[in-house]
């Protein structure tokens, strides 16, 4: 067998977010993370997706976990991103928000 190169982790996710953003529906997104993710990966995605929005929407802590069942340690990493993180939930979420108008 001959010797491969090794695998740059970062440009697979470079291409991983770039065939992501090639996907122009919703049903093709749907297919895909069925493919890419186990059922209860998809789970978690949309658990956090949906806390962000309640989050960004002004609904407290409690509020949250009760509506969700979501744990306090979830609900609190994706506020830490919320607050500090890169700004994806919050520009998603507006985008999703404008298309939907």
């Amino acid at each position: 067998m001959e010797n491969k190169e090794k695998i740059d982790m970062d440009e697979a996710f470079k291409q991983l977010c770039e065939c992501l953003a090639a996907v122009d529906n919703a049903d093709d997104i749907s297919k895909l993370l069925s493919d890419l993710c186990t059922y209860t990966e998809i789970e978690q995605l949309s658990q956090r997706l949906l806390c962000a929005k309640l989050l960004l929407q002004g609904y407290t802590y409690n509020e949250i976990i009760e509506m969700t069942d979501v744990s306090s340690a979830t609900l609190s990493r994706v506020s830490r991103c919320i607050r500090h993180g890169s700004g994806g939930y919050s520009g998603a979420l507006s985008k999703a928000a404008e298309e939907d108008k």
